[in-house]
């Protein structure tokens, strides 16, 4: 009997993927009532698992060839120079803040110096600015869009203010041509936490392309996954290396990992000379920055190379779920403050915020322990005022003006989700639900 080929077996191995993928679909049935609504989750088809397997079957389980062609891939749809894989969102947060503070760049932030931001947050924005002893200066949020409120941001700049820090709340553009005009009158560095609004524009360009640097989550419930991971994106060479040194162990040398040439890209591995280093020490062990490993594994890569593809889809998708969430509840506005997109933005949404009004005659817990009692996920939104969270409330820091609106959001809002995985019969049956709320 002929032994098989690898080729062979890997096809045979690959359609047993496929075949897998779709008795899986058929098994799937949504119950009302009965069937968990998701607030969000991983949407893939047979594509990702086939690319995931076959990554597998190479067997090279640090970042490679498919980081690569991921990188390549995502710069080029955002129309970026570069861009760096992480393991989490939160690791690229740490990573661009780090760099900023990297002594290799040739204005470095140093501890003690401010960044304004919002204290209505998800807890990684905020802590890479801790981490690096740097000075949160807190600033309050727009009631309806939850996004930084640049009409506030120049009251909060001192001699000791260097940068700008902010998400864009669940996919929602803050208002960029205002924080960009600002930061380049006080020559400030900006950072677009762009985990929830991947695939957002504002002014007709895509969110993350205006700062400095800007980060990304490929967590499950972002708006395209590899499960876990991340990636920072810049157009400066000169931070784009700072960050590589702070993902790869703080290391000087920016070859790939593996490079296959025994002298590296840069051809120049044994030439370096470094104050207390014996002469012509490989650069690979050279260490310029406090660094960490976060870099993730090759076939997160080869899932996220196939996830880009279908980014317009997810977009279109989040874009119809919320639209159709939206008017549900604007029929009960007099109960709830609905979110609003700057006449810029062209939000691909994360989620849809509402917060509950004052005078509603219900709280929203209330609300959301009746939707979740018919199955129906909610979520918080993230920390709220993390000032008034335990780990927080030592925290050195500033508050400029009062945080009305960030209050606000810790008692009463709350989100839905609306990820591509919301079929319109768990879209009719969130809006029968909430219509049964009100009329009984």
């Amino acid at each position: 009997m002929r032994m098989r080929n690898e080729n062979e077996i890997r096809e045979d191995i690959l359609k047993m993927v496929v075949e897998l993928y779709n008795v899986r679909e058929i098994e799937k049935k949504f119950i009302p009532g009965e069937s968990k609504v998701n607030y969000a989750g991983r949407v893939f088809d047979e594509k990702e698992m086939v690319a995931v397997v076959d990554s597998a079957l190479d067997f090279w389980l640090t970042l490679g060839k498919k980081g690569k062609e991921f990188c390549e891939k995502f710069s080029s749809y955002l129309g970026m120079k570069n861009c760096l894989v992480t393991n989490s969102g939160s690791s690229s947060n740490l990573v661009a803040v780090s760099a900023l503070c990297s002594p290799t760049i040739k204005n470095p932030m140093k501890p003690g110096d401010e960044v304004i931001t919002t204290a209505m947050t998800f807890p990684t924005t905020l802590n890479p600015i801790i981490q690096n002893r740097l000075i949160p200066v807190f600033i309050d949020i727009e009631e309806d869009t939850y996004n930084i409120d640049a009409a506030k941001i120049e009251a909060a700049i001192t001699d000791k203010t260097r940068a700008i820090i902010f998400a864009h709340t669940l996919g929602n553009p803050a208002e960029m041509d205002k924080i960009m005009a600002i930061a380049k009158k006080h020559n400030l560095y900006v950072i677009e936490d762009t985990c929830d609004a991947l695939d957002s524009k504002y002014d007709g360009e895509y969110c993350g392309t205006y700062g400095d640097f800007s980060t990304y989550s490929f967590y499950a419930a972002h708006h395209m996954t590899m499960g876990e991971g991340g990636a920072v994106c810049t157009n400066s060479m000169e931070l784009y290396k700072a960050a590589l040194s702070i993902r790869d162990w703080g290391r000087a040398c920016f070859c790939q990992t593996g490079e296959a040439d025994q002298a590296g890209a840069c051809k120049n591995r044994f030439n370096f000379k470094f104050e207390g280093l014996p002469d012509g020490y490989d650069h690979k062990y050279v260490y310029n920055n406090i660094g960490y490993n976060l870099k993730p594994l090759d076939l997160q890569c080869a899932m996220g190379v196939e996830q880009i593809d279908k980014l317009p889809m997810f977009s279109e998708k989040r874009k119809h779920n919320f639209d159709v969430l939206y008017n549900c509840f604007k029929k009960y506005e007099d109960k709830f403050i609905l979110p609003r997109a700057l006449l810029k933005a062209e939000p691909s949404w994360f989620a849809i915020p509402l917060t509950v009004r004052a005078n509603a005659g219900f709280t929203k817990k209330d609300f959301v322990t009746f939707l979740e009692d018919k199955k129906i996920e909610t979520r918080m939104l993230f920390a709220g005022n993390i000032l008034r969270q335990p780990g927080y409330k030592n925290i050195e820091h500033k508050v400029v003006g009062d945080l009305k609106n960030t209050d606000q959001v810790v008692e009463r809002t709350f989100f839905l989700g609306v990820y591509p995985g919301m079929t319109e019969e768990k879209l009719e049956y969130i809006t029968t639900q909430v219509d049964a709320f009100f009329s009984n």
